[in-house]
């Protein structure tokens, strides 16, 4: 009986260890991101400016969101800016990926750590270094004022985003090129197929989880990662032609005192990241073969 009691108890603490693994994970996660959700979500009820007592008002914060058009301002940019970035990261990351896994290719190593340095930089370092490139004055890029000029200011603080982060979406689509069996290009070779056919008919398929891995990473870090490269390059000028939704969010919540306003904001804002990420998501991974 003692040694059946033993094998329960290790085959239970056997199931366990999984689990035990990850608590830690799990405590942090609940600590610092489920328990502050929770409050700002019961905060967006209220009329706070941080210091005097909570009133509560209700859905009104929400109603005067839906009515605060630099707000959706904001969204606008934020929704270009995450378009923009996501569609360049991917698709330099790949064209980038699918040179240096050739075997032909001399100093891929030096090229690829080249290339994946920029991750490693903090946003602020990264802000003043093309802060100090654009800049019109003594930057190596003066012949345009990238930064002071409202219709293209936006678009360049999303080329440093797209600069830092390349690196990182490539190695990821290095490693998914290669993992494709090899055997299909053989068989495509002596089929005849063109680099074009083999392309859209064998790469792009097999690096779909990939894809819509990089794509969803991409999307989700230009909805809710862009505060500190905006913050550090234009602060959201000029002219508010730079202004996203988290330094809309931030300037409501800490310059004008508004964080009940401020909170709804950002339910607001993970309500339509979540939705977008969802139907993103649900497209890009959908099996083909079994919808025919």
């Amino acid at each position: 009986m003692k040694l059946i009691s033993m094998s329960g108890k290790k085959k239970a603490l056997g199931k366990a260890f999984p689990y035990l693994l990850c608590l830690p994970a799990i405590i942090l996660f609940t600590l610092f991101i489920i328990v502050p959700f929770i409050a700002g979500f019961r905060i967006s009820f209220y009329s706070w400016d941080g210091f005097s007592k909570p009133n509560f008002v209700g859905f009104r914060n929400f109603f005067n969101v839906f009515k605060d058009a630099l707000f959706w301002n904001a969204m606008k940019h934020t929704f270009i800016y995450a378009v923009f970035v996501t569609v360049f990261k991917n698709v330099l990351a790949f064209m980038l990926a699918w040179v240096l896994v050739r075997k032909n290719v001399k100093g891929v190593v030096a090229f690829r750590t080249m290339l994946y340095l920029p991750v490693t930089l903090s946003y602020v370092v990264i802000g003043v270094l093309w802060s100090w490139l654009y800049s019109p004055t003594f930057g190596v890029l003066r012949f345009c004022n990238w930064l002071g000029n409202p219709s293209i200011a936006l678009y360049s603080v999303a080329i440093v985003d797209v600069w830092k982060w390349l690196g990182y979406h490539m190695v990821l689509y290095i490693a998914g090129l290669l993992a494709i069996n090899k055997d299909f290009y053989e068989a495509a070779r002596l089929d005849g197929a063109g680099w074009w056919t083999v392309l859209f008919k064998i790469t792009i398929p097999q690096l779909n989880a990939t894809i819509v891995v990089n794509v969803l990473m991409s999307l989700a870090g230009a909805f809710a990662s862009n505060y500190d490269i905006v913050k550090i390059m234009t602060g959201g000028g000029p002219v508010n032609s730079t202004e996203v939704s988290l330094t809309y969010i931030v300037k409501t919540a800490f310059t004008y005192s508004k964080l009940g306003r401020a909170n709804a904001m950002s339910i607001l804002l993970f309500a339509f990241v979540f939705v977008f990420g969802f139907f993103q998501l649900r497209i890009m991974s959908r099996d083909e073969n079994y919808e025919n």
